[in-house]
C-alpha cells in the first residue's frame, strides 16, 4: 500500500483505505512548531504512518525555518531515535537536553497521555 501525507493549517494526515485517518496535530506560534498529538487507527499501527507524518512535519519546519517543540510522546521518541540528524531543528530547551533528559521527558509525556486517555 502506498500512503500520502497531506497537510492543513493544523494537521498532517493520511487518508486510509477504510476512509479513516491517521493524523499529527500541530500548531505554529512565533516561529515554533508544536507537535501536539499523533494518532493512527489500530488496524494501521506498526507500519510507519506516524513516522511518515513526523518526517513531513520535520521537512516542513526545516523549509519554513521553524523550531520544533515535541509535545506528544511519539514525536519525542522520534527525536530520541534521530538525535544526531534533527537535533538542530528542536527549540533551544529541547536541543540543549542530553539524551537521558529527553528519555525522561518522553516517559513523563507517555504517562500523561495514558492518564488523559484513561488507560493504565
Amino acid at each position: 500500500m502506498e500512503f500520502e501525507v497531506k497537510q492543513t493549517g493544523s494537521v498532517f494526515y493520511i487518508r486510509l483505505p477504510d476512509n479513516s485517518k491517521a493524523y499529527l496535530k500541530y500548531k505554529v506560534e512565533n516561529s515554533i512548531m508544536y507537535l501536539i498529538e499523533t494518532y493512527t487507527p489500530p488496524p494501521y499501527r506498526g507500519i510507519g504512518l506516524a513516522k511518515m507524518m513526523v518526517d513531513k512535519a520535520v521537512e516542513y519546519a526545516a523549509k519554513e525555518n521553524l523550531k520544533i517543540v515535541p509535545e506528544c510522546s511519539y514525536a519525542i521518541k522520534y527525536f530520541i531515535k534521530n538525535n544526531d540528524k534533527y537535533r538542530e531543528l528542536l527549540a533551544d530547551k529541547y536541543k540543549n537536553m542530553n539524551i537521558e533528559s529527553l528519555i525522561e521527558y518522553y516517559k513523563q509525556r507517555l504517562e500523561y497521555e495514558k492518564q488523559k486517555s484513561g488507560k493504565e
